[in-house]
């Protein structure tokens, strides 16, 4: 039997503790459940696939100090010889580099006029040659890649060829292929002649990072990727040093990354925000358990005379058991039910303030059935001690 009004009973004789721990229970779970919410959208975030070879490729710049050197030939002599290098899959010149938290974007006019044409949403906007796509291991889902001969050196060249992001071939054109289309930039016209399934921007809390555009243009900005497996790349570091430097040494060459790296650093406020919360979740839940134990322990020295008489009468192990256990139970769901409705209160103040998605319910029934499962294990132990008392021993003891 459960024994639920002697249970409530008894808790309205001594409402503190209860009361108490109800608190901190409604507390607990609304906190809990906001907490596991964030932390699963952060994960979700950092997990999110980049679309790129992050561990392979690794970037680097070029400082040069020559003022006769000839920015273009040389930027096009580098790239030949990082292509030529051992164990390098391919190598190309870049304006910018994905999950880097810094870079070039833009938007562009979807129509010739504008004063009365849409606009495609913001994008980041990549500088590359015929060996971009193979470099960063992007996977192209229609049209081509650029040939080599329509890579050019300027950028406001008037007529320019461009690979989209699937997110932006969407977000730009919903019910066409964006094969052929044309964008627009002033008097610069821009087609569309390739769409890449996946390409990440640089900054990894926009709601535009998926939406990228490649430009045929090979930017000498002395800022370049290599794409190597990762077991290369300390070997690789020194060749490219000794092989550049070989050809020009009035330089230095630095930054060596790979976009891994760079992805992890871009990440590392929201992984200090998950593990700061995780800490926090194992607390409050290590807190209500020892609370429950606590008053467990209370209520069995205070009860002992009433115990010893319960089990003189007839009453078993299990029945001694089942007392505390659903004394647990119904504080616990008490405080869960309104811990429920504070979390969902809570969300809807994270969602005003700080531009959260909405609080799905599965997180508070998920926190209260971690919180039954947790406090079951905190209260089992000191009942079953309650449960050894003997008739003779409760007797003695008042």
């Amino acid at each position: 039997m459960l024994h639920i009004k002697p249970i409530l009973s008894s808790l309205l004789r001594s409402k503190s503790g209860p009361l108490l721990l109800l608190i901190q229970i409604i507390l607990s779970v609304a906190i809990v459940a906001n907490a596991s919410f964030i932390i699963h959208e952060r994960l979700v975030l950092m997990q999110r696939p980049s679309g790129i070879a992050e561990e392979e490729i690794l970037s680097f710049r070029t400082y040069n100090f020559d003022p006769a050197m000839d920015k273009v030939q040389q930027n096009k002599l580098d790239q030949r010889i990082l292509q030529g290098l051992p164990n390098v899959i391919d190598a190309t010149s870049t304006n910018m580099l994905p999950l880097s938290g810094g870079g070039w974007s833009s938007t562009l006019n979807l129509g010739p006029d504008p004063d009365t044409t849409k606009s495609t949403p913001q994008f980041a906007m990549y500088l590359g040659t015929d060996h971009t796509l193979n470099t960063l291991r992007l996977k192209l889902v229609e049209g081509r890649n650029f040939y080599a001969d329509e890579i050019t050196e300027h950028l406001n060249s008037s007529s320019k060829l461009a690979i989209v992001s699937q997110a932006l071939a969407k977000a730009s054109w919903p019910d066409e292929s964006a094969l052929g289309k044309v964008l627009y930039e002033g008097d610069s016209q821009i087609t569309v002649i390739g769409v890449v399934e996946k390409l990440q921007g640089a900054w990894v809390d926009s709601a535009d990072l998926e939406n990228s555009i490649i430009q045929n243009v090979d930017y000498a900005g002395f800022s370049y990727l290599v794409r190597a497996k990762p077991q290369h790349h300390a070997e690789l570091k020194e060749a490219i040093v000794a092989a550049l430097l070989k050809e020009n040494p009035n330089r230095v060459i630095n930054h060596f990354e790979t976009i891994g790296e760079l992805k992890a650093s871009s990440y590392r406020d929201h992984e200090l925000m998950v593990a700061v919360l995780s800490m926090m979740v194992v607390l409050l839940l290590l807190i209500t358990s020892l609370g429950l134990t606590g008053m467990v322990m209370f209520n069995i020295q205070r009860r002992t005379k009433q115990i010893g008489t319960r089990r003189a009468l007839g009453a078993k192990k299990r029945d001694i058991m089942s007392y505390f256990l659903v004394e647990n139970y119904l504080i616990c769901l008490a405080g869960g039910i309104l811990g429920a409705l504070l979390a969902v209160l809570l969300g809807q103040q994270l969602m005003k303030f700080y531009s959260l998605p909405k609080l799905e319910l599965i997180y508070p029934l998920l926190t209260l059935a971690g919180l039954l499962l947790v406090t079951t294990m905190a209260v089992f132990f000191p009942a079953r001690k309650a449960a050894d008392i003997s008739p003779a021993l409760a007797t003695r003891s008042v």
